[in-house]
């Protein structure tokens, strides 16, 4: 491998990156078909780290491409959301069991400085609160201490991403304010837990907060009441 292969991975990384977020964002829309000459305009990159970045995400079932028609965003329905759940709980809750077990202090403290953030959870903004959530999820992706793992989730984790975005842009604030803190509050019981190194609570109070976030993005695509149940 040459040394001049650097600076082209490195592009193929921007590139890749800044796609991913406006997929999970829904700057690109479910469906949307995605134009290769503009994202060279907009990312100011060329065509070879934009193909590399479609091809990986094509991976991670974030585009579909399909010769000679085109490149296409990914749909949501409720068949992918409930088939990704299957896989993400237990997985999740896999790397929970882990993390209760080989996480240390300094894990716990950097998720209690993630959490001090939503202080005043009815005033974060949703990118904040899932910036937060993001956190904490890397967090103990990290602590479980399995790389296998955490790359299997890491490659979940934003499809999971994209889904609650499209239901939060459904929400009005009112239901907004009452998500955002009952996630908040979820997640610094699973803290606990962790710290104590409890494992069937910790699993145990992650399994309810998959459930539960897996049971309001599947309300919100139904139409119905969007509120989670607080864990």
């Amino acid at each position: 491998m040459s040394i001049h292969d650097a600076p082209q991975r490195s592009l193929s990384e921007q590139a890749y990156e800044q796609i991913r977020q406006k997929i999970v964002t829904l700057a690109l829309m479910p469906n949307a078909v995605i134009d290769e000459g503009q994202l060279q305009e907009e990312l100011c990159l060329g065509r070879t780290p934009i193909r590399e970045a479609l091809k990986r995400l094509e991976l991670e079932r974030l585009v579909n491409i399909i010769p000679r028609r085109g490149i296409f965003v990914t749909p949501i329905n409720l068949t992918d959301l409930q088939r990704l759940y299957e896989v993400r709980l237990n997985l999740e809750c896999l790397a929970t069991e882990l993390a209760a077990q080989r996480g240390t202090a300094v894990h716990w403290q950097e998720m209690a400085q993630v959490l001090q953030q939503a202080n005043t959870p009815n005033n974060i903004s949703p990118a904040q609160l899932i910036a937060i959530d993001d956190q904490c999820h890397r967090l103990i992706y990290q602590a479980a201490d399995n790389q296998f793992l955490e790359q299997t989730l890491m490659a979940l984790y934003p499809l999971s991403l994209r889904m609650w975005n499209m239901a939060l842009a459904k929400l009005g604030d009112k239901q907004e304010n009452v998500v955002k803190h009952e996630h908040i509050v979820e997640h610094e019981l699973i803290m606990v837990a962790l710290q104590n190194g409890d494992v069937s609570e910790s699993v145990a109070l992650m399994r309810r907060h998959i459930e539960a976030y897996q049971q309001y993005i599947q309300n919100v695509i139904l139409g119905k009441s969007a509120q989670l149940t607080a864990a």
